[in-house]
């Protein structure tokens, strides 16, 4: 919890001011008993002077509701932006995590720690702040006015204080532990929801909707146990403290009362220190739900920084002297890369370079490694040092935003935003002309589906582009590539669900479009890939052919293989289709 100060801090005028308001009405509201023994020993005495301890009474009351009312707003905007500073901060953070992160991490995990645990922690400076200045403004305050009025009886309330404190430390540190509890069974369920929403399509198809209901059920029985535990200790506590309190009242009441009987003490000083005295336990008696709130922020905000702590898997550290923009030669020398907890290299001594202008093309079998070296060369992963160069600048010593600039990086696996067309398109800059989405639009041969579409470019796709076919989506996010215009282009088999036919018109306007700018493809299509400049066959993670289409035909290895094997399967469709429609006919 001291790690929040420097959010306070942050804040300071508004916080100091805040407490000081606080204080202060606490000293109005200890005036008012002095006041109120001066009106009963008046009345007691017979004396008609009354109109001072009224009027001072209310002048205290007034001043009292006015400084607190200003007081709690200062201390609740505390609160708000200091929530404000942490989601800030944990969206921020996020952004830089790779993705080896959100392995150890799952989505609803997080999102239950940036919406419930910042609410906690909220709630814990914004209302726990008010609470315990408030608490402890009050019995200090009390027990100085009490003293003044009668050490001996202010005396009879310290023995049980030990007792009391003890009992709110044991307990304390039980609803810190199940509050924890609390947090990640709300986790499991933010995680189970999310993930079954997600997938409800699969869910509905294999019709496992029954089944998916019964594992809720069990996250939520879990959850819902866990905070049962939780109110039943917070409902012990906040019994355990009033009844501590009532025994000081009633050893003050004891011994107050034979005072009063024998004279020592006036009416009007009697009861000005009970007065005094509810100042003091209320306190103890709000000690159960302070000690909840304090415990449960602290829980929150320990699993705040639990993944503040983390730090980004790629390093930011770039060397003075970096250019401004890339030109697009790739250099690729003795790269290895191992998967952490893997078994083997994903990569090994991988060497390669691409000019600008040219087209670098990697085909191989399924878990070969070529995603894993797209991703390297967007240092999505973190290559070796100097195995990676581009315009011969070591790619760790260059700066993230740069490099993410100038490599634009079309994945296999679509993701869409649940926007409109347009904005999907124009993502890294909404600002872009309208005929700049078109034109990527066309470049992407999605101009004939998006003008199918009832709202064109305004039409909404829907969460991850549901409205949309896969080619659909491959092509939208392959217009969000093109649009950029960036100098390296890596396209992971992004053209995987299109046709051929519309494969072709693509190959042929990204030739056209691309000029001196460098473009990777990676496919399992020879059509694909065979008008490249260069071809590398990766298998387990090494080159084991290169060269252009032509020459590694001649080699007669795994690609020439590979463009038989696909030659026959397109003569035997054809043959298929040819006598489909003779059928027909």
């Amino acid at each position: 919890m001291r790690r929040l100060l420097p959010y306070l801090t942050r804040h300071w005028l508004p916080f100091w001011g805040g407490i000081s308001g606080l204080l202060l009405a606490r000293l109005f509201e200890a005036f008012i008993p002095l006041l109120l023994k001066d009106g009963i020993d008046s009345i007691a005495a017979g004396s008609p002077a009354l109109a001072l301890p009224v009027l001072g009474i209310a002048a205290c009351a007034v001043a009292r509701f006015l400084t607190i009312v200003v007081s709690r707003r200062r201390i609740r905007y505390l609160g708000i932006h200091v929530a404000y500073d942490l989601r800030r901060r944990l969206y921020d953070h996020l952004q830089r995590q790779g993705p080896g992160f959100f392995t150890r991490h799952a989505t609803g995990d997080l999102m239950a720690r940036a919406i419930n645990d910042i609410q906690l922690v909220r709630q814990l400076v914004g209302q726990g702040t008010r609470t315990v200045m408030v608490l402890g403004f009050s019995a200090l305050v009390g027990l100085a006015f009490m003293f003044q009025l009668s050490p001996s009886l202010t005396l009879l309330l310290l023995p049980p204080l030990p007792l009391i404190g003890f009992s709110a430390y044991l307990l304390a540190r039980r609803i810190y532990a199940q509050s924890v509890a609390v947090q990640e069974g709300f986790s499991e369920l933010s995680e189970r929801t999310q993930e079954n929403l997600n997938g409800i399509r699969t869910v509905q198809a294999q019709g496992q909707e029954a089944q998916e209901v019964l594992r809720f059920a069990r996250v939520n029985d879990g959850y819902a146990d866990r905070y049962l535990e939780l109110m039943r200790t917070n409902a012990l506590l906040s019994s355990l403290m009033p009844a501590l309190g009532a025994l000081c009242t009633l050893a003050v009441l004891g011994f107050g009362a034979s005072r009063v009987l024998s004279g020592e003490l006036s009416v009007g000083t009697f009861t000005a220190f009970f007065w005094y005295i509810g100042m003091v336990l209320w306190p103890v008696r709000e000690a159960g739900n302070m000690v909840n709130l304090f415990q449960r922020g602290a829980a929150a905000a320990t699993r705040l920084f639990e993944v503040l702590d983390t730090e980004p898997e790629i390093a930011d550290q770039p060397l003075p002297g970096a250019p401004e923009k890339l030109g697009g030669a790739i250099q690729v020398e003795g790269l290895t890369y191992r998967y952490p907890g893997a078994e083997r290299d994903a990569l090994h001594a991988v060497a390669f370079s691409v000019e600008p202008g040219e087209t670098l093309a990697l085909v191989g079998p399924v878990g070969s490694g070529k995603s894993t070296l797209l991703r390297l060369l967007v240092r999505l992963l973190e290559p070796p040092p100097g195995a990676v160069r581009l315009d011969g600048y070591d790619i760790r010593e260059l700066p993230l935003d740069l490099v993410r600039r100038n490599v634009a990086a079309v994945p296999q696996d679509p993701f869409l935003f649940a926007e409109s067309l347009r904005e999907n398109v124009a993502y890294e800059d909404p600002r872009r002309d309208e005929r700049q989405v078109w034109r990527a639009v066309d470049d992407a041969d999605l101009r004939g589906s998006v003008e199918s579409f009832p709202d064109r470019l305004e039409t909404v796709v829907g969460e991850r582009g549901v409205t949309l076919s896969g080619g659909q989506k491959q092509r939208a996010t392959l217009a969000r590539g093109l649009i950029r215009g960036a100098p390296v282009l890596l396209l992971d088999d992004c053209l995987s669900s299109v046709d051929t036919e519309t494969e072709k018109h693509i190959l042929d306007r990204l030739r056209e479009l691309r000029g001196k700018a460098t473009t990777v493809i990676v496919s399992h299509r020879v059509s694909t890939v065979r008008r490249a400049d260069q071809i590398l066959v990766l298998q387990h993670g090494r080159v084991t052919e290169s060269g252009s289409h032509a020459e590694l035909m001649a080699k007669n290895g795994f690609y020439a293989a590979l463009e038989r094997a696909q030659r026959r399967r397109g003569h035997l469709l054809h043959e298929l289709e040819a006598a489909s429609i003779e059928g027909h006919a």
